[in-house]
């Protein structure tokens, strides 16, 4: 039988070992903690370097963002169509229209001039101007401008606006786009120049209203100076005189498509009037003619 002193030193013995397991237990925790803290930083440094490389290692922080340059205004579109006007007097039916031969404006394309001897001046023509940026269906009014219609019909029929791109587009007081110009480029400088080698007179009327959904012809300030451009307006029309040939009506499709351009922007404004080739080019690929 083991006596007192026995049982005190073996419990003693199990007192210790117990002692040594716990020490061991506790040292075998903090290796496994510090494991998984270096694991954890390993990760939120991961996750730091992802962030950073996510953004291109820019400084994405207040000062830096304050310094960007502001998102472009969103152009701001009217939604309800302008009324085409009406002539308080009907024009002759059959008319004359006194096309000249122009000396003095750049024709790159030739072509012939329209017939004006017995021109109608009633009835519509609908036109389908094909683009790369979508088609744009137009109505042609004779009623209103007859020699305008003439000449965009003789020349659709010689393919003369096939491959020419839209020059000049507003978005702001005149929201328009501009188009006709067989030499424009591009080039602010230049654009705007060039026509068909004859100009017509101009058949403007005092009840004229300008704004979305109509077509018009554009000229120079010297009169009877229109040729092959025409601007199509989407938008607003603020402070455009009545000098400008009205000739006919842009679909709802069209308007879509110039919407479209609209909202793409201006490549590079003019700082004079805030005008420019379009963003988003409109070429034309074809015209055709029902």
């Amino acid at each position: 039988m083991a006596t007192n002193q026995q049982r005190r030193e073996a419990a003693k013995r199990k007192l210790e070992r117990q002692l040594e397991r716990r020490l061991e237990q506790q040292k075998r925790r903090r290796r496994i903690g510090a494991g998984v803290v270096g694991v954890a930083v390993l990760v939120v440094a991961g996750v730091v370097v992802w962030i950073v490389s996510a953004n291109g290692g820019e400084n994405t922080d207040t000062a830096a963002s304050s310094s960007a340059a502001p998102p472009p205004t969103e152009v701001q579109i009217p939604t309800e169509r302008t009324a085409l006007p009406k002539r308080t007097a009907a024009l002759p039916n059959p008319t004359t229209c006194d096309y000249k031969a122009d000396t003095t404006g750049k024709a790159p394309k030739k072509v012939n001039l329209p017939d004006g001897k017995n021109v109608p001046s009633t009835g519509t023509v609908n036109v389908t101007l094909k683009s790369t940026a979508g088609d744009i269906p137009l109505t042609l009014d004779r009623a209103l401008a007859p020699c305008a219609v003439q000449s965009f019909i003789n020349l659709a029929k010689q393919n003369f606006y096939n491959d020419t791109m839209c020059h000049r587009l507003g978005t702001e007081g005149l929201q328009m786009l501009q188009c006709g110009d067989p030499s424009a480029t591009g080039d602010p400088t230049n654009d705007g120049q060039g026509g068909p080698g004859y100009t017509m007179p101009d058949e403007a009327f005092p009840e004229i209203k300008y704004g979305r959904g109509i077509l018009a012809m554009a000229k120079t300030q010297a009169p009877n100076s229109g040729g092959s451009q025409f601007f199509m307006v989407y938008g607003s029309a603020e402070g455009l005189p009545a000098e400008y040939s009205v000739f006919g009506s842009i679909s709802d499709e069209g308007l879509k498509v110039l919407d479209a351009v609209a909202k793409a922007g201006i490549a590079n404004p003019n700082p004079q009037d805030g005008t420019g080739a379009p963003t988003k080019q409109v070429k034309f690929t074809g015209v055709t003619v029902q």
